[in-house]
């Protein structure tokens, strides 16, 4: 997640990832991935729905999922996919640690890690 050319930000793309990926939940999170046919570095969307909480919970949610993500794929050096992490209501609650092996679990179980996931 170096930098903002690596955001999923348009609609379009969340859709595209929903519509034609793979799903993983986990009691953190969820997981979408869509591999693609290329080897351009990962690209990263976040989002949290209005069931979650007011805008403070959803943005302190996001903030926790932007830096699980940060922690672990800038070791994995993932690339030739689209990732969407959706925060769910124990996304917040659960512990860090938890929190990046729900991610690193969810990764795998997607096939996005081919390359490995420390």
């Amino acid at each position: 997640m170096a930098s903002a050319t690596y955001r999923l930000k348009r609609r379009a793309e969340f859709l595209r990832v929903a519509g034609s990926g793979r799903k993983a939940a986990q009691p953190g999170l969820v997981l979408q991935a869509r591999l693609r046919d290329d080897s351009a570095p990962a690209r990263l969307g976040f989002t949290v729905t209005k069931k979650v909480g007011n805008a403070v919970v959803r943005n302190r949610t996001r903030r926790r999922l932007k830096e699980a993500a940060r922690l672990l794929l800038s070791e994995a050096n993932l690339s030739g996919c689209d990732l969407v992490l959706i925060g769910r209501e124990g996304t917040r609650a659960r512990p860090f640690a938890e929190l990046i092996g729900d991610l690193r679990r969810a990764l795998i179980r997607t096939g996005a890690a081919a390359a490995g996931v420390p």
